[in-house]
């Protein structure tokens, strides 16, 4: 076969497959406008709530924003509206994480040191025996001293304190994280004392070291994961987060969200 043939030939084989893969751009966008416009369909609110629970800044964590939706009446935002929930790679914990077995049944009560200032603070091993038995073996360890709350909120009716990164800045540990949801509100609310741990994402097993304590009644509405796994509760020197609060924010998620102006150091947490 003569060259010019052949080139000819290739040259045409190329041209196909350039205007194959123009045309499965154009097919993946109108895919992508049309369910953008389902999505739109479903609730402008559910969709900025579930575009918040994607985007947040600190991933995986209550927003301010859960909250509005709360008090608009929504729960979790609809299947066409939101992402599926991330899948865990298993529904099982690794070996790293305490068994329930260990907390189950049992009370742990002791002290959170915060800049100097206690709170007294309780951890319940029947409601929440997975969560308790993951709090007791990091606090026996030491994992919390010298650990910051990196995070507080200041809305009126939202107002969270978390702590616990590992890296002081919301970020997590991948290699450990762990689950299942325990003991989280049917109606979505939080009472202020309230021990919740945080978690990555729409993930049932992506709770980690980070907990938030509620300082003042909030709302925030499940996601397609479920809600925040309640662990323990503040019994005294709730007044403590209430005046770390009161020395305000440098802004960041919003005016309302953001590190504390006052930096917060976790001294000690003990149970017993």
């Amino acid at each position: 076969m003569p060259a010019s043939s052949r080139s000819a030939r290739e040259t045409k084989r190329r041209i196909q497959q350039m205007e194959a893969k123009r045309d499965l751009r154009r097919d993946q966008e109108r895919r992508r406008k049309r369910d953008n416009l389902v999505a739109a369909g479903a609730g402008t609110a559910a969709v900025v709530l579930a575009v918040v629970l994607q985007l947040t800044a600190f991933a995986g964590n209550p927003t301010e924003d859960e909250y509005a939706a709360a008090q608009a009446g929504l729960t979790e935002p609809s299947a066409s509206a939101s992402a599926s929930p991330t899948p865990s790679a298993a529904a099982t914990n690794g070996p790293n994480i305490p068994a329930a077995d260990s907390a189950a049944g049992k009370t742990f009560t002791g002290q959170l040191l915060l800049n100097g200032s206690p709170l007294g603070v309780e951890v319940d091993g029947t409601k929440a025996p997975q969560a308790a038995a993951v709090f007791k073996s990091l606090s026996d360890e030491g994992y919390f001293n010298g650990k910051t709350c990196h995070r507080l909120t200041t809305a009126d009716q939202f107002g969270v304190l978390q702590c616990g990164s590992p890296t002081g800045d919301g970020q997590g540990d991948p290699n450990y994280t762990w689950g299942p949801l325990e003991n989280t509100p049917a109606d979505n609310m939080y009472p202020a004392g309230t021990i919740a741990v945080a978690r990555t994402g729409n993930n049932a097993y992506g709770n980690g070291t980070q907990f938030f304590i509620v300082y003042k009644d909030t709302a925030i509405p499940a996601d397609a994961a479920g809600g925040y796994t309640v662990v323990g509760k503040v019994t005294s020197g709730l007044d403590v987060v209430s005046n770390i609060a009161a020395a305000g924010i440098t802004p960041g998620a919003s005016d309302t969200d953001g590190a504390p102006k006052q930096p917060v150091t976790i001294d000690s947490f003990s149970l017993k």
